[in-house]
């Protein structure tokens, strides 16, 4: 296959056995999503969003592109937005990882920084994401752009349960027992959740959470700091729909360094901490004994590590 573009190569993402770093009960499989041009998962939504808006009108040609980021929709958008030719313009909470400012900037991103309100480097909380969208929002009405709203464009669930979630049954061979996924925006874990329990409705959906943070858990916020950047703003997500969660398992910051260091030493799989986390809540489960021992439980590898 010749692509005509990087947006052609979004999706069709390998799926991998984690048999070195996990050896049972069950078994882990996980989508290699890092592989993605933009190097996470957000590239599926970033192309959904980015096609639906210019196939309705919202974006028309030449039109600047606008979004509050972590960095991984960010990049998304990027590819996106360089494939269709859109000038893009993100904003991102200053407590991100310099090495995502970096990556937007080199992929021809116009990167604007906000100050933290609450949080620290490498720990954003809610409340720093809230500003860097309501500068986002300034910018999109200033420029006359297109704002891309990722946690409330249901185009992002509907990539993942058009894409990934079938891709993870046909790669696979079937329905799996389990899948687990942590909670930025909610779409991989809604739209892939859908599309595995239309298959097998006895199928456990697991979302992952930091573990001083769980909304999703029905917990109050202990703390809003901690490192699995991207994900857990101790908040619910504005399209979350709670029937397709069946448990919710929480992830500690310690945990989530062991698993990503054990994922690059015995896997080869140089990953993010939300990845690391997925791997961490997918062997919970496995042991948890909600599940035969059996087991097949499948998760995501959202982004590469080479952003932190």
């Amino acid at each position: 296959m010749l692509a005509a573009s990087a947006i052609e190569i979004i999706g069709s993402t390998p799926l991998i056995a984690l048999d070195r770093i996990y050896t049972g009960p069950g078994r882990i499989i996980a989508k290699a999503e890092f592989l993605l041009p933009g190097g996470s998962v957000k590239d599926r939504a970033a192309k959904a969003i980015l096609l639906a808006a210019r196939e309705d009108g919202r974006l028309k040609p030449g039109m600047p592109v606008v979004e509050m980021t972590s960095g991984n929709m960010g990049a998304g958008l990027a590819v996106a937005c360089a494939a269709l030719g859109h000038p893009l313009v993100v904003t991102m909470s200053a407590g991100n990882s310099p090495a995502r400012a970096k990556m937007l900037e080199g992929l021809g991103a116009e990167v604007v920084l906000i100050a933290q309100v609450d949080g620290s480097p490498g720990q954003v909380t809610g409340s720093d994401v809230d500003a860097a969208a309501q500068a986002a929002c300034a910018i999109a009405r200033e420029r006359d752009g297109f704002y891309v709203d990722q946690f409330n464009a249901a185009e992002g669930i509907a990539a993942h349960e058009t894409t990934t979630g079938p891709e993870i049954l046909a790669q696979f061979g079937g329905p799996v027992d389990g899948w687990v996924a942590a909670v930025g925006t909610g779409c991989t874990f809604m739209g892939v959740a859908k599309a595995l329990k239309r298959a097998n409705p006895g199928t456990v959906c697991a979302a992952v959470e930091p573990l001083n943070a769980r909304p999703l858990a029905g917990e109050p916020v202990a703390n809003a700091r901690h490192k699995l950047q991207g994900i857990g703003y101790g908040t619910v997500p504005p399209h979350w729909d709670p029937s397709l969660m069946d448990m919710s398992l929480g992830v500690s910051d310690d945990e989530a360094e062991e698993w990503r260091r054990a994922l690059a030493h015995r896997e080869g799989l140089y990953v993010g901490y939300s990845a690391a986390a997925n791997v961490c809540a997918a062997a919970k489960l496995l042991t948890s004994g909600r599940l035969t021992a059996d087991a097949v439980v499948a998760t995501v590898l959202c982004d590469t590590g080479l952003k932190y």
